[in-house]
């Protein structure tokens, strides 16, 4: 069937635009759609921190801390640390450790007044009575003792009271424990975790003991399996004389509590003391268990006994001729082979920190 020519054209035409809409359609999306994207947030870009700049910046900031610092401050500082010790050689870390102390020491430091001073041990051995004391006595402190102490437990910081009977603030001895062992070797950080743990609570108050003779036991021995099993440990002298002093203060006490006068019997020795070396005397194994069978052997030999079997100079015997508990103690000292630790005058501390100083 044929169409006339006009009407040809025409159906032609129609086809062909019919056929660019389709295609115009199909290429595009709609306009809906295109503001949409438009309107798509971009990823927002958080700055990585400098790592490098941050560590060698940290020496700098960790002695710019003072007491006119927060604890904020210092906590930050602190992030910064662990963030830089696995990065260090151990001559640095042991480097930053040290530094680590004088910035604590810093933040610490208060001039207070006479006065001042005098508020602040009545305020704590106050608050220590009565926890609810007046907010008139808070006010009468320095104003960084009255911002430490709304913050202690924060930082590692606490209020202890020392051997002498003064109040003062100190950095946890877990500090070092929880900031600087976890990157240190396994013979160094299990020491400063040991030490950390046994220093918690103090060795002395109010000039005598602060623990039990069980407890007293359980540290030397540790400090001697110490030795024997980490000889190669930084801190190997500091554990010797661990070692000596918790072996000294069972067998013989310390100055202002000794276990005994003459060690002459035992109903001479301190109960709690003479029911923990009997016990040790049983065991088989270890060097504290032999000084303990050496010890029941020496309360139980006479005086004749002891001058026979344990050999004093000639010079030490007659100096001591007169002085039986003098006599005692050098006898038993030699024959345990046990080293007198004078606490007093010695100028290492180790039961102060996590490390000794």
């Amino acid at each position: 069937m044929k169409f006339p020519r006009d009407i040809t054209r025409f159906l032609l035409c129609s086809l062909l635009i019919v056929l660019s809409g389709i295609v115009v359609v199909a290429c595009q999306k709609p306009a809906a759609d295109i503001v949409h994207e438009s309107k798509k947030p971009q990823a927002e870009t958080k700055p990585i921190p400098d790592l490098t700049q941050i560590c060698q910046n940290l020496k700098k900031e960790m002695l710019a801390i003072n007491a006119q610092r927060t604890t904020l401050a210092i906590e930050q500082v602190n992030q910064d640390i662990r963030m830089c010790l696995p990065l260090m050689k151990p001559t640095e870390q042991k480097e930053l450790m040290a530094l680590s102390k004088k910035m604590y020491q810093q933040f610490l430091h208060i001039e207070r007044s006479s006065e001042q001073q005098q508020a602040f041990e009545n305020y704590v051995l106050d608050q220590t009575t009565y926890p609810t004391i007046q907010q008139s006595q808070f006010e009468q402190l320095h104003i960084r003792d009255q911002y430490l102490l709304r913050h202690k437990g924060q930082a590692y910081i606490e209020l202890v009271e020392q051997a002498d009977n003064k109040i003062v603030y100190r950095r946890s001895p877990q500090y070092l424990a929880k900031v600087f062992a976890p990157y240190l070797s396994n013979s160094d950080k299990l020491f400063i975790e040991s030490l950390a743990d046994q220093n918690t609570q103090p060795l002395f108050k109010n000039n005598k003991l602060n623990i039990d003779a069980i407890e007293i036991a359980k540290r030397a021995q540790f400090w001697q399996n110490y030795v024997q099993n980490s000889p190669d440990s930084t801190y190997i002298r500091d554990a010797v004389f661990l070692r000596n002093t918790y072996s000294s203060l069972l067998f013989l006490g310390s100055e202002a509590s000794p276990i005994a006068i003459n060690f002459e019997s035992p109903a001479d020795i301190d109960v709690a003391n003479w029911s923990v070396i009997e016990q040790l005397a049983k065991n088989e194994d270890g060097e504290l268990s032999k000084q303990a069978k050496k010890f029941v052997q020496f309360v139980n030999m006479s005086a004749e006994q002891r001058l026979e079997k344990i050999q004093l100079s000639t010079k030490e015997q007659n100096k001591l001729a007169d002085h039986p508990q003098g006599l005692a103690l050098s006898q038993i000292n030699q024959y345990l082979n046990l080293t007198p630790i004078n606490l007093k005058q010695t100028k290492k501390d180790c039961f102060s920190d996590a490390v000794c100083t």
